[in-house]
């Protein structure tokens, strides 16, 4: 049986400027993989191994360089939109990030056999959307502009919904009607930068009205919880995750914002030398998309140059987990038949 891109290869290697070794590293917990994301990468896994390469994914299927790229050399193709470069009838898979009700228009009209990855919580923020809209309420979106999921739910209800950043934005907000407010947010958010706006969005339109429970998603508030707690307890804090990754940038922002030095890598090759310079305890997270075996080689790392006090960092047990979706199911099933 192969070993999914969760497993650590036990015979990988990698050879990379000698650095100086902390006395200890703090590893935070929760860390890493999500139940979305670990969903996403299990439907390529699962479609690949049902249908056979090619499998066509819209967009990176989580925003990870590692992972995008190891499903790539499995067979995974990745696109951008769902243009004439892949074949009537293929098999696709949407990203976790959601898409728009227009794409899946197109994938139908194309005859694609589509596998909707989206992570549950980004329907959930989805049909909020589309709720709030049925029934009349201009929607105020808090996210970042031009990100995949933000494009998604604004897809649900495009003549209804507006997108602010920051507090300047709420404050430069002209709305219709006051009294016919509502807000949902993105699902990979600063937790207390979004509570500021929100604050701000409630004293600007007291009437304004708020999903029924939190959009922020449970892994981007945990892992944020675990820094918060983490970083006051460390010189340097290096988060493992992807540019492009939201709730990973989040993550470095948490750190300084409570006391720690803190850089966003790729992975171990990226860990400049001079970082670690009177760095007594180091603390080491990786967004909802990182997977554990970049984790584990930049522990290794450290231990390679003297390191020998690694502790498990736990501020929140996680037990989420989320249903493939229909189409794996089913085509797992036909396969094992």
């Amino acid at each position: 049986m192969r070993c999914s891109i969760n497993c650590v290869a036990a015979s990988s290697s990698y050879t990379h400027a000698s650095v100086n070794a902390p006395e200890k590293i703090l590893l935070a917990a929760p860390r890493g993989y999500c139940a979305g994301v670990d969903r996403a990468v299990q439907s390529v896994e699962r479609a690949l191994e049902a249908h056979g390469a090619p499998v066509y994914v819209r967009k990176e299927i989580v925003h990870n360089k590692h992972v995008v790229e190891q499903l790539r050399d499995a067979g995974a193709i990745f696109v951008d939109e769902l243009n004439d470069s892949i074949p009537e009838g293929a098999v696709t898979v949407f990203s976790a990030h959601g898409v728009a009700p227009s794409v899946h228009v197109e994938a139908a009209e194309r005859k694609l056999q589509t596998i909707d990855a989206t992570c549950p919580l980004v329907t959930k923020v989805h049909r909020e959307a589309v709720k709030f809209a049925e029934d009349g309420y201009t929607i105020i979106l808090i996210g970042h502009d031009g990100h995949e999921e933000v494009e998604g739910t604004m897809g649900e209800a495009p003549d209804s919904i507006v997108l602010v950043e920051t507090v300047a934005d709420v404050d430069a907000l002209e709305v219709d009607d006051p009294e016919k407010l509502a807000f949902i947010s993105q699902t990979t958010l600063s937790v207390d930068e979004t509570s500021i706006i929100i604050d701000r969005l409630r004293e600007r339109f007291p009437s304004i009205i708020s999903p029924r429970t939190d959009d922020i998603c449970y892994a981007t508030t945990n892992r944020q919880a675990a820094v918060k707690q983490l970083a006051p307890l460390c010189e340097l804090v290096l988060v493992i995750g992807s540019k492009n990754s939201s709730n990973s940038n989040r993550l470095v922002e948490v750190a300084r914002e409570h006391g720690a030095e803190s850089y966003l890598i790729d992975n171990e090759t990226q860990v400049q030398k001079e970082w670690l310079d009177g760095v007594v305890t180091l603390g080491i997270t990786s967004g909802a998309s990182a997977p554990e075996e970049l984790v584990q080689r930049l522990v290794d790392l450290f231990r390679a140059a003297g390191t020998t006090d690694v502790e498990e960092f736990t501020v929140v047990e996680e037990d989420v987990r989320f249903m493939l979706p229909k189409a794996i199911r089913q085509a797992t099933a036909a396969s094992d038949a």
